[in-house]
C-alpha cells in the first residue's frame, strides 16, 4: 500500500500508455502461429488452460485426463507426435518466464487461472534459438491481461456435477503510470470414480480435488521504462480413486521485467520460482478388493531461477536482436518405500541439480514482398551433485551411497525462415531449425510407479535434440475469414523414453519389488523418433456467427536398437496419429451468445511396445451467456455432454481408467 500512495502521489499528468507485455516475438517470419484471445479463453467450458490450449490441433498432454483427476507428473505441453514422455517438448512461458516445474518438467495447470490471462500465442515447430532450451517441439506463450483486456472488476462462481464449485475474481486498480491487478481462483469437486464402471472392485471411490491460486501484478511506466512485476501462488490437491493415492503441490513464483521504450528496444528479466510435491503410490490385487501402499513420495523440495537479457539495435525494415539467458535448478524426491504390513522399511533421496546458459542472436529483413529472418544460440549446459541414497529405516550402514559423475557439455541450436506475399491475401513461408531439452531432475534419478509398473531414472541420459523442417501458407480473405496449412518433417534424436527391460515378479534396480503382471521400465535414449505431418486451421466470422476449425496429423515412429530394438517401427507412447478440434459460435448484440466445441482423437497406445490400445474418443463441449442485467450474466457449461467414455489408460491386466465424464455447469459472471 506504501508503494501504491507513492506510485500515486508522483504521478505525471501527462497521458501515459503501458503495455505489460514484453518486447514481441523475435522469430514470427516462417511460423506457424495459433493465436487465442480473451474471448475465446472465456468461452471453454471448463475454463481451465489445458483446455483452452487444445483448439489448437496438436497440442496435447501425455493424459487425456485433465487436472482434476490425472496425476500432476503426467501432465506436459508437447507437439507433433514427439510424445512418449511425461515431460514436455514444448516450452510454455508465462509473461517470459518458463513454467516447467524445475524438478519434473511437467506443467501445474491449476496455477493458471484463465480470468487473468489475456492472450495465447501456440508457435508450432522448434524455437530453441531464441526462446531457449526445452522449446524444440514449440512454444505457449501466456500473457497476462492488461486493463484494456477486460473490465476493473470480474468475478464468477459456478456449481456443478458432482459436488463442484468454480470461483474466480479479479480485479485491475488503474494509476497516473500504470496499474495494479489482484486475482484468485478456487476450485474443488467431489470428483468421479476414474476407474470404468465394469472393471470396478470395492477398493475404488470417488477421486475429489482442491485446488487454489492467486496473482499479483503491477505494471508501472517510469519514463524510458515499463516495470513488471509479477507475484503468484497455487496449492493443488488430488486423489486417484484408491487408498494411497493423494498427491499435492504447491509454489511460489516471482518476476520482475524492465522493458525499454526508446529508438532501441530491449528488455531484462528476472525471476525465482520454488515448488513442493508430494505423493503416495499403491498397487490393487486383482479383485480390486484391497489397496496396498508401495512407495511414500512425502517431498520433493525444488527451486528455479533464471534471467534473460536482450536488445534490438535496429528495428525496421532490418531488425538485429542480441541476448543472453540461463536458467537453473535443484531438487530432490524424499521416499520411505518397501513397505512391510503396512509401514515402510526403507527410505531413499534422490536428485541433483541442472542450468543453462546461452547467448542468441537475431536478424530479419523485411521487403515490400518477402520477410527473411535467421536466429542462432549456443548453449552451456551442467548436471552436477546428483545423487542416490538408499538405507533401512532400522538403522545400519547405508543400503546405497551413490554419487554419479557430474557432466556438462555444449549444445547449438538455430532457425531460418522466410516467408513471401504471393498476392495480397496469400502469404507462403518455410522454416528450418534445431532445439534441444536437457533430461529433468526427475528424468535423471526419480523413479516412479503408476499400478503394478515400475520405472527406473537414469542418471546417464543425454540431451535431446530435434531437427525439422515445414512449408505452409496462410490465406487472409477481406470478409475475415483466415486459413492456414503446415506440412512438417521432424526429427528427434537421443528421444527419452520409458523403455520396457523385464516384466514381474522381480527385484529390479532402484524400483525394488515389482508384482506378476508388472511391467519393469527404465528412462532410455532412443536413437531417435521421426514424425510427419500436416496442420491445418479455419476461422472466421459471418454475421454473429463464428467458427474454428483445427487439425492435426502426425505419423511418428520409434527408431530403436540395443535394449529398445523391441520399439523399432513402434508409434510413442500416448500420440495419436490424428486430432480435431472445431467451434461454432453465436453472440448477438445483446452480448447473449452460445458455443459448441467438439475434439476428436485417434486411438492411440498406452505403452512403448503398442500392446495396450487406448479407443479414439470424441467429445462435444458447450458454453451459453444470458445477461440478466447490465452487470450480471447467467453461464451455462457443458463438459463431455454425450458422457462419452474418453479412455485415459489402461493397465497390463486390461484395467480401463477414464478421462472426466459428463459435468454441468451453472454460474453467475460479474463484470
Amino acid at each position: 500500500m506504501m508503494l501504491f500512495a507513492l506510485l500515486m502521489a508522483s504521478a505525471d499528468p501527462a497521458p501515459i500508455i503501458v503495455t505489460g507485455r514484453g518486447l514481441p516475438p523475435a522469430e514470427k517470419a516462417g511460423a506457424a502461429v495459433v493465436t487465442l484471445d480473451r474471448g475465446r479463453i472465456e468461452q471453454s467450458a471448463s475454463g481451465r488452460l489445458e483446455d483452452v490450449i487444445r483448439d489448437a490441433a496438436g497440442v496435447q498432454s501425455f493424459r487425456r485426463s485433465d487436472s482434476r483427476s490425472s496425476h500432476a507428473t503426467n501432465q506436459s505441453i508437447t507437439l507433433r507426435g514427439l510424445g512418449g514422455n511425461a515431460s514436455s517438448r514444448a516450452l510454455l512461458l508465462f509473461d517470459g518466464v518458463p513454467q516447467g516445474d524445475p524438478f519434473g518438467g511437467w506443467i501445474t495447470f491449476p496455477a493458471y487461472a484463465t480470468d487473468r490471462i489475456g492472450e495465447i500465442r501456440i508457435t508450432r515447430g522448434g524455437g530453441s534459438a531464441f526462446f531457449g532450451p526445452g522449446a524444440l517441439a514449440g512454444t505457449v506463450e501466456l500473457e497476462s491481461a492488461a486493463p484494456s483486456d477486460r473490465e476493473r472488476l470480474t468475478a464468477s462462481i459456478a456449481g456443478g456435477s458432482r459436488a463442484s464449485l468454480d470461483a474466480r475474481a479479479s480485479l485491475v486498480a488503474p494509476t497516473a503510470r500504470g496499474s495494479v491487478s489482484l486475482s484468485g481462483a478456487v476450485a474443488r469437486g467431489d470428483g468421479f470414480v476414474p476407474i470404468v464402471a465394469h472393471d470396478r472392485g470395492p477398493v475404488d471411490r470417488p477421486a475429489p480435488y482442491r485446488q487454489e491460486s492467486g496473482a499479483a501484478r503491477l505494471v508501472q511506466d517510469l519514463g524510458s521504462v515499463e516495470a513488471q512485476v509479477n507475484a503468484s501462488a497455487f496449492s493443488d490437491q488430488r486423489d486417484r480413486g484408491v487408498p494411497f493415492t493423494a498427491n499435492r503441490g504447491s509454489g511460489v513464483d516471482m518476476s520482475l521485467r524492465l522493458v525499454g521504450k526508446g529508438r532501441t528496444k530491449w528488455s531484462a528479466l528476472g525471476y525465482a520460482q520454488q515448488r513442493r510435491f508430494a505423493s503416495a503410490f499403491s498397487s490393487v490385487n486383482a479383485a480390486r478388493t484391497t489397496s496396498t501402499q508401495t512407495l511414500d513420495q512425502y517431498a520433493v523440495p525444488s527451486r528455479g531461477f533464471g534471467f534473460r537479457g536482450e536488445v534490438r539495435p535496429l528495428s525496421g525494415a532490418t531488425e538485429i536482436g542480441l541476448g543472453v539467458d540461463g536458467r537453473f535448478v535443484r531438487g530432490e524426491t524424499r521416499e520411505r518405500y518397501q513397505f512391510v504390513s503396512g509401514s515402510p522399511t526403507r527410505r531413499r533421496e534422490a536428485g541433483g541439480r541442472s542450468g543453462t546458459v546461452g547467448v542468441f542472436a537475431t536478424g530479419a529483413v523485411t521487403t515490400r514482398a518477402a520477410t527473411f529472418s535467421a536466429s542462432a544460440r549456443v548453449d552451456r549446459w551442467t548436471i552436477s551433485d546428483g545423487r542416490l541414497f538408499q538405507e533401512l529405516l532400522s538403522g545400519g550402514a547405508p543400503l546405497t551411497d551413490t554419487r554419479f559423475p557430474d557432466r556438462h557439455g555444449w549444445q547449438g541450436s538455430g532457425r531460418v525462415a522466410g516467408e513471401v506475399r504471393a498476392s495480397r491475401a496469400l502469404k507462403l513461408r518455410t522454416a528450418a531449425y534445431r532445439g534441444w531439452r536437457l533430461p529433468t531432475l526427475n528424468e535423471l534419478y526419480r523413479p516412479f510407479r503408476a499400478g503394478a509398473d515400475a520405472t527406473a531414472p537414469n542418471a546417464a541420459l543425454r540431451p535431446e535434440s530435434m531437427t525439422g523442417a515445414e512449408i505452409g501458407g496462410d490465406l487472409a480473405l477481406a470478409s475475415g475469414w483466415r486459413a492456414g496449412v503446415t506440412g512438417f518433417v521432424a526429427r528427434l534424436d537421443d528421444a527419452i523414453a520409458n523403455v520396457t527391460l523385464a516384466q514381474g515378479p522381480g527385484t529390479f534396480p532402484i524400483v525394488g519389488f515389482v508384482a506378476a503382471g508388472g511391467t519393469y521400465r527404465q528412462r532410455q535414449n532412443l536413437d531417435f523418433i521421426r514424425s510427419r505431418g500436416i496442420e491445418a486451421d479455419v476461422s472466421g466470422k459471418i454475421g454473429p456467427f463464428d467458427a474454428r476449425l483445427s487439425y492435426a496429423l502426425a505419423d511418428a515412429r520409434v527408431h530403436g536398437s540395443g535394449a529398445a530394438a523391441a520399439l523399432d517401427g513402434k508409434r510413442p507412447a500416448q500420440t495419436p496419429r490424428h486430432q480435431l478440434s472445431t467451434t461454432l459460435g453465436w453472440k448477438d448484440a445483446r452480448e447473449r451468445q452460445v458455443s459448441l466445441t467438439a475434439r476428436a482423437l485417434s486411438a492411440q497406445f498406452e505403452d512403448d511396445l503398442n500392446q495396450r490400445r487406448l479407443a479414439p474418443a470424441l467429445t462435444l463441449d458447450s458454453y451459453a451467456a444470458i445477461p440478466v442485467t447490465r452487470r450480471v450474466a447467467l453461464e451455462l457449461r457443458g463438459e463431455n455432454i454425450f458422457d462419452r467414455t474418453v479412455e485415459a489408460a489402461v493397465s497390463n491386466d486390461g484395467m480401463v481408467e477414464r478421462a472426466l465424464p459428463r459435468t454441468l455447469w451453472i454460474g453467475l459472471r460479474l463484470r
